[in-house]
């Protein structure tokens, strides 16, 4: 569950630089050289973190509402810290 939690922040974090700083810089001043580093690196994380997503379905870890509420959040800006804070935290506390 570790793993999941610190692949939700990276994740989100990646998104909102990719938004927030490194589309606007190329739009709004030309310089594309911030989306070609910011967007391949929040890639990769998108889909590791789908993938993480998946195996703790998989083993258990999160039902399929979990899951799915998951991989949602992970397409909306600060909706991987939501999810994070709403499910991930919460399952500790229950568990």
């Amino acid at each position: 569950m570790k793993l999941l939690k610190t692949l939700s922040l990276l994740e989100g974090s990646s998104l909102i630089l990719l938004l927030l700083i490194a589309v606007p810089l190329k739009r709004l001043m030309g310089m594309p050289e911030f989306v070609s580093i910011i967007g391949p690196i929040h890639g990769i994380l998108f889909i590791t973190f789908a993938l993480v997503l998946l195996n703790a379905r998989t083993n258990g870890l999160l039902d399929s509402k979990q899951m799915m509420m998951g991989f949602i959040a992970s397409l909306i800006p600060f909706g991987s810290f939501v999810f994070k804070a709403k499910v991930l935290n919460k399952m500790n506390k229950n568990s």
